[in-house]
């Protein structure tokens, strides 16, 4: 398998007003390969979202540097969606950002809205969206632009139980039918266990070392009575694997 995304030596560090300096990251390795489902899970303040940013080019690194030449997209905790826009101009809103909007590509985006299920809501405007509706829409300006890395920051973390359910078999289907790497940060460890193919366990920051496992289910992934049991059980496995000491 090949590795589409890694970082050399990846140094991130903060510097306080007080003329101190907060080391996130340390000579940090990190291999992700073409294709896979990705997951980051750590404590809160590890890191998690400051990686993303580096990965993406919004944040510089501090030392080392990020590998890749494939186009990346990012999906927000939060929709973000321009509110005097509709749904279809935010749709086509990141796209906009790199390059005119042809007719194709306004076509294209219909289409990805019509599979996410929002064909009778392109011209309405973000106040008249559930909040489920508004994350397919940040979903699809992502993949609009056709990344060949998809990097997701807590996307589904607001979303009620069934909404959230929902939207991961929306992206699995998604996933199965293009060619895409995913890296998800998320805090719900039964969400990477549905998800995820493999699982980044970051300490607390300063992050120079982690502990990687693969998630032990075949896919395609559902949850049903036959499946339910080894569910729960990778959840719990990714549980205990948290609560272990790390260097």
């Amino acid at each position: 398998m090949s590795v589409i995304l890694h970082t050399q030596q990846l140094g991130v560090t903060y510097h306080t007003q007080q003329g101190g300096s907060c080391p996130v990251f340390k000579a940090l390795d990190l291999h992700i390969n073409t294709g896979e489902i990705f997951a980051i899970i750590g404590p809160s303040g590890c890191g998690k979202t400051t990686l993303l940013q580096t990965l993406i080019g919004l944040r510089p690194p501090s030392t080392g540097k990020v590998v890749s030449t494939a186009r990346m997209a990012m999906v927000f905790q939060k929709p973000q969606l321009l509110p005097w826009r509709t749904v279809l101009d935010n749709t086509l809103f990141g796209y906009a950002c790199r390059a005119p909007i042809t007719h194709a590509v306004r076509e294209d985006a219909i289409a990805l809205l019509s599979r996410m299920q929002l064909s009778a809501h392109l011209h309405a405007f973000p106040h008249q969206l559930s909040e489920g509706m508004k994350q397919r829409v940040n979903l699809a300006r992502a993949l609009l632009v056709k990344p060949a890395i998809l990097l997701m920051d807590e996307p589904f973390s607001a979303l009620d139980l069934i909404i959230r359910q929902q939207l991961h078999d929306d992206l699995l289907a998604l996933w199965h039918a293009h060619p895409l790497t995913i890296l998800l940060v998320s805090h719900a460890l039964d969400e990477v266990a549905y998800l995820a193919d493999r699982v980044a366990i970051f300490p607390h920051k300063p992050v120079t070392q982690f502990q990687c496992t693969d998630i032990r289910l075949n896919r395609p992934r559902r949850i049903d009575k036959a499946t339910t049991y080894q569910w729960l059980a990778e959840t719990e496995r990714l549980e205990n694997l948290m609560r272990q000491p790390r260097p």
